[in-house]
């Protein structure tokens, strides 16, 4: 099963093309690790995600529980409370899809009704077990995350793994297997590998030295490296300072063949992302060599 072109989601389809699909992150929380509180209103989250979208992101994937290491969760309740009226002012204001960035069924129903196309799971359709026949049900992609723990204490102590890649491949072949069985359509699976999530520094180095691993089970791959901690470890630099790092990963997801990125930088990662793939484009066709 080669790369797909294209993926299935509720609503139509998001075309594949040459460089990697920008999933533009817009988080309406007070507390995400980067922009928690900046968009503490719906109207300040629409121009966030218009200013996005006129950037060039592909889709725009809105959270309303923050999932940095040590987050606590909030109540479904306040959950919807923070992202519904987001997703009802931004429908028919896009040209590009929605996706709904939580591991609650009930909240991405309701996200669902509420225009969003996309069901991004850190859980891996584990917390809800209703998630995935809900993405069959409504035709919803659904993003399969890698994750050991849960975000409140995945970083105090991350797991040990004998081989990482190959852990999180077994992970998502039962994963897959799980949601095909709940009726997800084949073309509307996605997976990615979780860096930073219950993962060491050299853990989320070695995912990344491999990730056209992934590749090789045929669904498309999404990396998302934006701004995190293991750019710290090895450059020291704070949050503010870690754009030039995170282009540093997209360029070499480009060259691995990688379909979507998520950033919260869409301008300037998409520019990367163009000139990476332009580069691999004539280097006579190398680009993904592992898929």
């Amino acid at each position: 099963m080669g790369s797909r072109r294209s993926l299935k989601i509720a609503g139509g389809t998001l075309s594949l093309g040459d460089g990697p699909s920008v999933f533009g992150i817009l988080n309406v929380t007070p507390d995400s690790f980067f922009d928690g509180g900046l968009h503490e209103t719906p109207r300040k989250a629409v121009d966030a995600a218009l200013r996005m979208q006129a950037a060039g992101a592909d889709v725009i994937d809105v959270g309303g529980q923050s999932t940095r290491p040590g987050s606590v969760s909030v109540a479904a309740d306040e959950e919807l409370r923070r992202v519904i009226p987001v997703l009802e002012a931004l429908r028919g204001r896009l040209e590009i899809p929605l996706s709904i960035d939580t591991s609650r069924e009930e909240v991405a129903r309701a996200a669902l009704e509420a225009g969003a196309g996309i069901i991004n799971d850190v859980s891996g359709l584990r917390e809800s077990p209703g998630m995935a026949g809900l993405a069959a049900e409504r035709g919803a992609a659904v993003i399969i995350m890698h994750m050991r723990g849960t975000p409140r204490d995945m970083q105090r102590s991350p797991i040990h793994y004998e081989d990482v890649v190959g852990e999180i491949r077994e992970f998502f072949e039962e994963r897959v297997a799980f949601a095909l069985r709940s009726g997800v359509a084949e073309d509307g699976i996605v997976l990615d590998p979780g860096i930073g999530f219950g993962k060491g520094l050299e853990d989320n180095l070695n995912v990344l030295c491999h990730i056209g691993e992934f590749r090789r089970l045929g669904y498309p791959v999404l990396v998302g490296p934006s701004r995190k901690s293991f750019i710290e470890k090895i450059a020291g630099a704070p949050v503010e300072e870690r754009m030039p790092g995170t282009a540093a990963v997209v360029a070499l997801c480009v060259a691995a063949g990688v379909e979507m990125i998520r950033v919260h930088d869409v301008a300037e990662m998409k520019q990367a992302a163009q000139v990476a793939a332009a580069i691999c484009r004539i280097g006579g066709g190398k680009r993904g060599k592992e898929a």
